[in-house]
């Protein structure tokens, strides 16, 4: 009999943030299960966050939940290598994985001497995946995302799964409208940027003639049940703070916002944040944290907070704003556990 999660609206990450102890993911994902959630997601990371290995793991010790990267690039792989990380991961799961791609940062593509990657070459990756996931012959491909003779995973294949977007910049929302099954957002999106996002999302799958009830919006939302002043911190600051520190990344969500840019600039021409050897949210001290909250506004760290009936009204806001799924990012299953009473105690 299949089982069929109590709140399949709900997800939540895997090893939020960073980490030195993945095998945590064991036990986290039988505890989203448990607690009925409908997904988990996983941001890989180039240290102990191995998409392909983090999801097998999970996908492993789990029964209906499914589980997403949220998102791994097009680029990092061969096309045929993440054709065959798909495809084995939802034939071990019975199509419980599912797909979350990405362009990737500029500046890491840079230092792993990879080039970027453009809305085009994206689409035209997608529609190779799905080929190949669908059992197709790839022949004589000369195109945007490089030239392959022969590709083929064998003609039996038909490992058809969601693939989301996951980015949050206009012009790639209206883009993910027209290419994607769904979309993953960001932390720190505002209810107005949500509102907006779900627009650009509708217009892009209405220009490419698509459902746009077809296309998921799956709101990320930072949640700190009981926030202390170091939770806050580190949670919230450290984490905006690593945004902040990547050029060409955090305007995306500026715009989308719709906040102030000179926010960022006052930001990174600050000397503590130019000393910073690292991600913040891996190096800074709880007093360096201090000192870099004075350059957040408050207004810029939009999150559930306070009790647990205080957080799972805010997880609902997100749905009267526009949200088909939530992301609940920052808390494993064991903090956020409460919350999930209170959720279920909310009328639908």
């Amino acid at each position: 009999m299949k089982i069929t999660p109590t709140f399949p609206e709900l997800s939540c990450y895997l090893l939020p943030g960073h980490t030195t102890t993945p095998a945590e993911a064991i036990e986290e994902a039988k505890q989203a299960e448990a607690l009925g959630l409908g997904k988990v997601w996983l941001s890989e990371r180039f240290d102990v966050k191995d998409a392909g290995v983090i999801c097998a793991a999970a996908l492993a010790v789990t029964n209906c939940i499914h589980v997403a990267t949220a998102g791994t690039n097009i680029h990092t792989r061969h096309l045929m290598i993440l054709a065959t990380m798909c495809s084995s991961l939802h034939h071990l799961s019975n199509g419980r994985f599912e797909l979350g791609l990405a362009r990737g940062v500029a500046i890491r593509n840079q230092l792993m001497g990879l080039k970027n990657v453009n809305n085009a070459q994206l689409a035209e990756g997608v529609e190779l995946l799905r080929r190949l996931l669908k059992g197709e012959k790839i022949i004589g491909h000369d195109g945007l995302m490089g030239n392959y003779p022969y590709l083929n995973m064998g003609d039996w294949l038909d490992a058809r799964l969601p693939i989301h977007f996951v980015g949050f910049g206009p012009k790639s929302l209206r883009f993910a409208g027209k290419h994607f099954d769904g979309v993953h957002l960001h932390t720190f999106v505002t209810d107005h940027g949500l509102r907006r996002a779900k627009q650009f999302i509708q217009e892009g799958a209405e220009q490419a003639g698509r459902p746009t009830s077809d296309i998921k919006l799956h709101a990320v939302y930072a949640t700190a049940l009981n926030l202390t002043e170091e939770d806050y911190l580190t949670k919230l600051v450290a984490r905006m703070a690593t945004y902040m520190q990547a050029p060409g990344y955090i305007e995306m969500l500026i715009e989308l916002n719709e906040w102030d840019p000179e926010v960022l600039t006052a930001f990174r021409a600050n000397d503590l944040v130019k000393s910073m050897a690292g991600g913040i949210d891996s190096v800074a001290t709880l007093e360096q944290l201090d000192q870099i909250s004075q350059l957040i506004p408050s207004e810029w760290l939009p999150a559930a907070t306070g009790n647990a009936e205080s957080c799972a009204q805010a997880w609902q806001n997100q749905f009267a704003n526009g949200a088909d799924g939530l992301v609940i990012h920052g808390s494993t299953p064991s903090e956020f556990a409460p919350i999930i009473q209170a959720y279920a105690a909310l009328p639908r």
